[in-house]
Order: C-alpha cells, then structure tokens, then sequence
C-alpha cells in the first residue's frame, strides 16, 4: 500500500487551520507554500476537503480557508476519504484461479480475508486520530523551540 502525498499534505494542512484564531483564514497559496506543495496540485486537495465538509472557502480578496468542523470530529481518516476516496486497498487479481486452473464462478483468493481484516485494523487507527489530537501532540513540549516561528508565519499570513 502506498498512501499519496496528498493525504500527508492536507493533514499538516488542516493542523495549520486549526491554529488560527476565530474568523482567520489562510490561503490555499500560503499554505502550499509552507507545506512545498505545488500550488496547483494543492488547490485540488483543498477543492476535495471542501467538498468532503472539512473545510470552508471564503471568496474574496480576503478570503482564504478554515475548518469547517470542530478539529475533534475531523478524523484523519476522514482527510483519507476525502483525497482518496472509499477504494478498498485491495482487489484479487485472480491469481489463484489462474494458478489452479479453476473455473471462473468458483474465483476465489487466499489473501481476501487476511487483506480486509488487516485494512479493518488501519482504519481503525485512523479513526482513532483526529486534528485535535494531532495538533495537540504538535503543540508539546517535542516541537516547543519551533512553534513559535510558525505561530509568527501563521499571524504574519492569516487574513481576518
């Protein structure tokens, strides 16, 4: 399995989001540019976390973004829904029926059962997660020396 960048980019996105203060936004521009995200490719990412709820766009010269939800009801699999989509990780190729020669209607695959149970538990951690907890544990005492200029860029370009 392989998760795209995309995830990982509106995750850090949406921790950016959650530490404005009531009635700030950031913008879709400012905020690809302080993750290294391509401008273009990040302005999807944000079209689909407004789509999914997540998000609010404000139009206008000072428009930007801002959490739509409470960071708490946003879970990070919520953000994998919304940039992914509901695919299952998952799909027999048929490689068995090949490999046995069975009959087409008797298609079966070894790895099915193990495949759902093992994408059941990843869900389930990513549920667990939420923009809150994530952003809390950003907030510790781990990443305390650098907070501060990132609390600086976030008040030099937020727009109220």
């Amino acid at each position: 399995m392989h998760m795209k960048t995309g995830v990982e980019q509106s995750v850090y996105a949406l921790v950016l989001l959650n530490m404005l203060p009531d009635k700030a936004v950031l913008s879709g521009e400012a905020i690809s540019q302080q993750l290294g995200a391509s401008a273009t490719y990040f302005q999807k990412l944000l079209r689909k976390l407004v789509t999914a709820d997540i998000i609010t766009s404000v139009p206008g010269i000072k428009g930007g973004f801002k959490l739509k939800k409470r960071p708490e009801d946003i879970r990070v699999y919520d953000v994998y829904l919304a940039v992914e989509g509901q695919q299952s990780l998952y799909s027999s190729n048929g490689i068995l029926v090949d490999m046995l020669d069975l009959e087409k209607e008797d298609s079966c695959c070894l790895l099915t059962n193990l495949m759902e149970e093992a994408e059941s538990s990843w869900k389930a951690v990513l549920k667990r997660e939420t923009i809150a907890s994530l952003s809390e544990e950003m907030l510790g005492e781990r990443f305390k020396d650098k907070i501060a200029a990132l609390e600086e860029w976030i008040s030099n370009k937020m727009v109220i």
